[in-house]
């Protein structure tokens, strides 16, 4: 795999997270850099972790891993995106909406837009990646691509969002679950 593939493979993964990224500043409306860079640190954290757990469990867990992870993945975000679908649609003043900023939410998000990324570690080994110092690099590639198009899709939902009058709950809502559909449908095939 050489450094094109590697940084490929890293905006492909980090796609989900500056989807969801892009939502959460479309809710927030302004710029709440403690709230960006947590999003952003955790986003990319997990990016990172889950090929190097991947890779790790390669012997011992994969067909297990692999025979179950799209559905981990789907529920994850269908239990956020039904959530936000739910709040979209209640009255207003009963409404408990979707927060960004709460460190449950953004862990649960992290951990379902990267379980794809186990899928990846699972694969370094089968390109004969053995050593651990062989996924250093695309594993810090992946994690840094995902902490910065996750701040940069953070700032995206804000600008537009707040030029587009939206309710954030429903179109977060939709994105999400459509993404856990992708997930879903690209594994079951």
């Amino acid at each position: 795999m050489n450094n094109f593939d590697i940084w490929l493979l890293a905006i492909g993964l980090a796609m989900d997270c500056t989807t969801v990224s892009i939502t959460s500043g479309i809710i927030q409306k302004k710029i709440v850099w403690r709230s960006i860079l947590r999003m952003a640190f955790f986003f990319g954290l997990f990016q990172a972790i889950m090929p190097l757990i991947g890779w790790l469990s390669t012997n011992y867990f994969n067909r297990q891993i692999e025979s179950f992870d799209h559905w981990i993945a789907f529920f994850l975000l269908a239990l956020v995106g039904g959530k936000m679908l739910k709040d979209a649609f209640s009255k207003e003043e009963e409404c408990n909406s979707f927060n960004p900023n709460s460190i449950k939410v953004i862990i649960t998000l992290a951990i379902a837009t990267s379980i794809d990324a186990l899928a990846i570690g699972i694969s370094f080994s089968c390109l004969g990646m053995n050593m651990i110092s062989d996924i250093l690099y695309p594993i810090a590639v992946i994690g840094f691509v995902s902490f910065a198009l996750s701040i940069v899709g953070n700032i995206l939902g804000v600008f537009f969002g707040s030029k587009i009058n939206l309710r954030a709950e429903l179109l977060g809502g939709i994105v999400l679950l459509a993404i856990g559909i992708k997930i879903l449908i690209q594994h079951l095939n």
